[in-house]
């Protein structure tokens, strides 16, 4: 794999963000300088058992890293900067973002310990950052959190227009789009435009936030006892909304939830919640003190996390909150691919428990952030891109769009879907994909990053599907004797006092395989050669009675030299 970028072009390709929604990560390159644009993470699917969040694959920066000149941020949400302190951890880049995305990638890189060497730049709207070879300029958009940008990367050959996430928002929440902007860009001239794809299913546009907003106020007043609102911490727009209602209807707000409670401090100081002076947030800890029918408990768990705030209050392990039988929960968001079954199991539980659980559309309770396809086509009409790229989506909504642009006039061979790792290659006259490099998934997980590979990923699913099996045994491996053993325990795939039957046999035929093993391997026996004799009799047994295929892990004990053990799935031993 590799690229054949030649002098006059200028590169467009992505790290994350193409065939998938999140980890968006694109560049622009010309010569010997790269633009990187956002940096962000994936929430895992179900299938990537103990993953927390997937990031980009940083090979391609790190092999060029003398070329990247910045990392311009196009707004605060996760899937844009939640992958900047794993990229900042082996390379570090200069970072531009406008004042409420910074002081979030600051909250991160501080609990890190990174926020000492980062060189962070605040950006607005009118703000144009000059480089060796490129210039960067910048036009608001609206989208579901302030100062959301799209970013203008003028190249020799012309200039790579980014999107970032955007609808047209006509009577939006906070500042409104600069459209006079985006079509002055337009007249200027658009080389290749980078367009979001996330919502190019939906025919129509997307609701306005104001109506959200009378939603969750109709809703609030209309009920009795404490309201529960659950969403994105992230949603500066959201969050401003719920504290207008508070303030109208008279009810105070509580902030759970660690992510809930930083957007909420940080929006606070930077002016974009606003409570007009008055008294509004209450400590978390004395909320029985507050009438239930004048509360509302903010909280994160919208997406069904085991750990947020939500997810512990229906299970019933949150330390002050317990689901009482007059609590209206809301949930002001829909399921990430991936987290629908995690979602309705949360719901599930808080009606069992009594709650009047509100959800869906159907109240309009949350609308999205990304634009229908109305609005990819006015953006493609304001912007007249000579060649066309849908990025932030998954395969489908990429091609949707890419018809969307066709209606619009690009023709069809300027129009390309590509996937994480192309680089295509424009000049004022010509496009092409000059060839791609590996860009692929990275999975992060408690104990490190990009650490967890299909193997690990194997025996965690062999874990969950079908348990383990251990199997204990003591051994002089000099005198060629088993002392004692074996002995078996089961976790997860047999209940040992309904399968004493097994158990027996099992021991029985791995007693005589090992003392078989000891006895007719010469003056040498190893450890190695007794694993194989387990293996080579459990499997097809468990097979046999079973037909499963736990993992089995063997524990040897020497009695001259101590415990050994190796852990094997699907009769492969692993070091």
């Amino acid at each position: 794999m590799s690229t054949t970028l030649k002098n006059n072009e200028t590169g467009i390709f992505a790290l994350g963000g193409l065939g998938e929604v999140g980890k968006n990560m694109y560049g622009v390159q010309f010569q010997d300088e790269i633009i990187l644009l956002d940096c962000g993470v994936m929430f895992p699917e179900d299938e990537l058992l103990g993953i927390d969040y997937v990031i980009p694959d940083f090979q391609y920066i790190l092999q060029n890293k003398h070329k990247v000149s910045a990392l311009i941020i196009s707004h605060g949400h996760e899937d844009h900067i939640g992958g900047v302190p794993y990229l900042l951890q082996q390379i570090n880049v200069p970072i531009y973002a406008g004042k409420l995305a910074s002081a979030l990638i600051r909250n991160k890189l501080q609990e890190r310990g990174l926020l000492k060497d980062a060189n962070i730049t605040e950006i607005d709207e009118n703000t144009v950052l000059r480089f060796r070879k490129t210039t960067v300029s910048f036009y608001l958009t609206t989208h579901s959190i302030p100062e959301a940008y799209g970013v203008v990367v003028k190249t020799p050959p012309g200039n790579i227009v980014f999107t970032g996430d955007y609808k047209f928002d006509f009577t939006p929440v906070g500042k409104p789009a600069d459209l006079h902007r985006m079509a002055r860009i337009g007249e200027e001239g658009v080389l290749v435009l980078l367009g979001d794809s996330t919502n190019a299913e939906i025919p129509t546009f997307t609701k306005s936030e104001k109506i959200v907003g009378q939603s969750i106020k109709n809703i609030i007043q209309g009920v009795q006892g404490r309201v529960i609102f659950a969403t994105f911490a992230s949603n500066v727009s959201r969050l401003q909304q719920v504290v207008e209602v508070a303030k109208e209807t008279d009810r105070k707000i509580a902030v759970f939830g660690r992510s809930m409670e930083s957007a909420i401090k940080t929006g606070r100081e930077l002016g974009y919640i606003e409570t007009d002076g008055q008294d509004l947030f209450v400590d978390g800890r004395n909320i029985d003190s507050v009438d239930g029918n004048k509360l509302i408990i903010l909280c994160t768990g919208s997406q069904g996390e085991p750990m947020a705030a939500l997810s512990r209050i229906a299970n019933g392990t949150h330390r002050q909150i317990s689901i009482q039988p007059e609590d209206t929960v809301i949930f002001s968001s829909s399921p990430i691919p991936g987290n629908t079954i995690s979602v309705n199991r949360v719901i599930n539980r808080l009606t069992e428990l009594g709650a009047n659980v509100i959800h869906g559309k159907i109240n309009n309770i949350h609308t999205s952030g990304h634009g229908g396809q109305q609005e990819q086509l006015l953006m493609l009409r304001l912007m007249k891109p000579k060649y066309f790229m849908p990025v932030h989506g998954e395969y489908r909504m990429q091609s949707i769009q890419a018809e969307l642009a066709q209606e619009t006039g690009i023709p069809k061979e300027n129009c390309f879907i590509l996937a994480n790792g192309d680089m295509l290659a424009v000049t004022q006259n010509s496009a092409r994909v000059a060839g791609n490099f590996q860009a692929q998934d990275v999975y992060v997980d408690g104990s490190g990053i990009g650490d967890i590979g299909s193997i690990v990923l194997r025996d965690r699913h062999t874990l969950s599907e079908d348990g383990l099996i251990i199997v204990t045994a003591t051994i002089d491996y000099q005198n060629h004797a088993l002392i004692s053993g074996p002995d078996i325990m089961s976790r997860g795939f047999i209940y040992m006092r309904e399968s004493i039957d097994l158990i027996n046999e099992m021991q029985n035929q791995l007693r005589s395989a090992i003392n078989r093993g000891l006895n007719e391997n010469g003056a040498v026996v190893t450890e190695k050669m007794i694993r194989d004799v387990i293996f080579d009799t459990i499997y097809p047994l468990i097979h046999e009675k079973t037909e499963r295929k736990p993992m089995v892990l063997p524990i040897l004990l020497d009695i001259n030299k101590g415990v050994r053990k190796r852990v094997t799935s699907n009769n492969q031993s692993q070091n």
